[in-house]
């Protein structure tokens, strides 16, 4: 049927029927998943006794003030009556300038119909207005425990970017102007779309991000030549096959975040890092973490360590005979590189490693934005309780969180694209990786919080006890290149900065626009975003960006620039199975392609 086109009678009482038998399945999964999770004793991220405690605080401390509370409210009705009355003069032809325009990369209200038309104008007026007031009021009650007050201004967020007008159908004018176009179909379709997401999720809403038809691992994502050389039950190394005649004598070891899949680093051949380091003559490795299942319970921080990049290293010698490496760590695998460097320092075995690079990854973890709000103590006792049963932390969980800290991004606006303009997911690479979620064991995942989050041992020196040795990064002398994203949510870049201060050895802070994917897989084909540089590297970060110098287009030529001096001298290009290890199996292996819902 074409768009706009009346179906007939038939046709729609075919629908009908369909989307009510499709109902009533919804609704059965629904029921079975809140009683399965009642006999678990009920679990969620977010704790909601946590954050109504928070608020009922909040509100205690508001109600003391009452007459800064009055001074709020009639200041907010001051605003909107002033609203009104220039939307009245803008009735009647008279300029009136607007009270109040959305941030800068605000995509909401993008269409010209908030901006043009009155109604529209108002609502978005009205609407950012009242968001800006509550806002305020969070930051106006003194008082309060920081961690509370951080909660409170987090899930106030969440509760304005909920109620946008832009989230509803009879507020937001493209779905009216869509709803008038097609005769309502958007709105079916949308229906059909909501209800096949509560069915993939079973009862829990699992918003399809991206048309997951269009690709498939190893073939179009993650395509990259190569072959696993070494594996256990933690993870596959994967070998990559030479693109150049010559490589650089030193292999480089990359070692992906187990957060989520690997394959961020070798999405598509005109994004992918891994291949563009193998074009540049660079015999790369990357270690491909195992998808936790129960059996994985007990596997530690410290195993991810020795079965991670300690059996990585020693495999690469048995391949290629090389014993000195560079490595590469990115997110939470650059702190476990970092774990790394530490461990062989105190062994005295630093000089394996020639250099080791971090993106975005956390050093003092004082400060780490948002994701402080699902850590609190009576938080991780929960998570802790769940995953004792269960053995690991669902994919979903984490898959939430990083989608609630950017949810006018990671929500809403697949909301409005799927289920209010009846639209199909689009057919984009970094968010189908995005939604291949991962689980993470039990064990890891609890000392990581403990150790790394709330007590922040990283940066101490002993604070950690890993492999059997104290982790002091105070004793690493190797060469480092830490790189960060300015708009990062997930590994704030000041915190990252901090690693510049820890290190012994020679250090290259580099940091980059965007966020935390964007602004790694940056290739420099695309000319997007820029970088600051600054050689100096003053204690606090606000000094080192205030003298960096901004350079325009991606990264990765910097690094390479860098990295080069590391490398050792040319030598005739490896073949994969030439060395002393067979081949196990093509890249991308099989770990990979478990997914969190097998």
């Amino acid at each position: 049927m074409t768009e706009g086109e009346t179906p007939g009678p038939e046709k729609v009482a075919h629908e009908i029927s369909a989307l009510a038998e499709q109902t009533r399945h919804v609704i059965e999964d629904f029921w079975q998943r809140q009683f399965d999770e009642a006999k678990e004793g009920g679990f969620a991220l977010v704790d909601p006794n946590s954050v109504t405690r928070a608020f009922i605080d909040f509100g205690v401390r508001l109600m003391s003030d009452p007459a800064r509370l009055i001074q709020a409210q009639l200041g907010f009705l001051q605003t909107q009556t002033e609203l009104w009355q220039r939307m009245l003069m803008r009735a009647q032809g008279e300029d009136a300038r607007p009270m109040i325009a959305p941030e800068s990369g605000d995509r909401r209200f993008k269409d010209r119909a908030w901006d043009e038309e009155l109604l529209f104008d108002y609502l978005k007026q009205s609407y950012l207005l009242s968001a800006e007031w509550m806002r305020g009021l969070v930051n106006e009650v003194g008082d309060q425990d920081p961690e509370a007050k951080e909660r409170i201004s987090f899930y106030t967020r969440q509760f304005t970017s909920a109620l946008s007008p832009t989230n509803f159908a009879l507020t937001n004018p493209m779905v009216l102007q869509k709803a008038r176009e097609s005769g309502g179909r958007n709105l079916v379709e949308g229906l059909k779309h909501l209800l096949s997401d509560l069915e993939r999720g079973k009862g829990r809403l699992k918003i399809s991000m991206a048309d997951e038809s269009a690709f498939r691992v190893g073939e179009n994502v993650a395509a990259s030549d190569g072959q696993v050389v070494f594996q256990n039950e933690l993870m596959q190394l994967i070998q990559y096959a030479p693109t150049t005649e010559t490589v650089f004598k030193r292999p480089l070891l990359l070692v992906p975040p187990w957060i989520n899949k690997f394959y961020i680093l070798d999405l598509q051949p005109k994004n992918s890092f891994i291949r563009h380091a193998v074009d540049q003559g660079h015999t790369v490795f990357t270690i491909s973490w195992a998808n936790p299942t129960k059996a994985h319970a007990e596997i530690a921080f410290e195993d991810y360590l020795r079965k991670g990049p300690l059996a990585a290293m020693q495999a690469i010698e048995d391949a290629t005979g090389e014993r000195e490496i560079n490595v590469l760590g990115f997110c939470i695998g650059g702190i476990l590189v970092s774990t790394l460097l530490g461990h062989l320092a105190a062994k005295g075995e630093d000089g394996r490693i020639k250099s080791a690079t971090f993106l975005t990854s956390l050093f003092d973890f004082k400060d780490v934005g948002e994701a402080r709000v699902f850590i609190d103590d009576r938080q991780i006792a929960q998570i802790e309780k769940r995953i004792a049963e269960k053995g690991f932390l669902e994919g979903h969980h984490m898959a939430d969180m990083f989608s609630m800290m950017r949810e006018n991004d990671l929500i809403w606006s697949f909301v409005v694209n799927n289920y209010l303009m009846g639209r199909e997911p689009m057919a984009f690479d970094l968010l189908y990786w995005n939604s291949d979620a991962t689980r993470l064991p039990a064990a890891m995942l609890v000392e990581y919080l403990k150790a790394f989050y709330q007590e922040n041992r990283l940066r101490e020196p002993g604070g950690l006890t890993i492999a059997g040795t104290p982790i002091d990064l105070s004793q690493v002398k190797t060469p480092v290149y830490l790189m960060a994203a300015k708009e990062d949510h997930i590994a704030p870049w000041k915190s990252c900065y901090a690693g510049t201060q820890l290190f012994a050895g020679p250090r290259r802070f580099l940091l980059a626009a965007s966020g935390h994917i964007a602004g790694v897989i940056n290739p420099p084909a695309a000319r997007k975003y820029g970088h600051w540089i600054n050689t100096k590297l003053p204690k606090e970060a606000d000094a080192w960006l205030e003298d960096a110098i901004w350079q325009e287009g991606s990264w990765w030529p910097d690094w390479y620039r860098w990295l080069k001096a590391k490398a050792g001298k040319q030598v005739p290009a490896r073949v994969v199975g030439e060395g002393g290890l067979e081949p196990i199996e093509p890249a991308p292996g099989s770990y990979v392609k478990v997914r969190a819902s097998d």
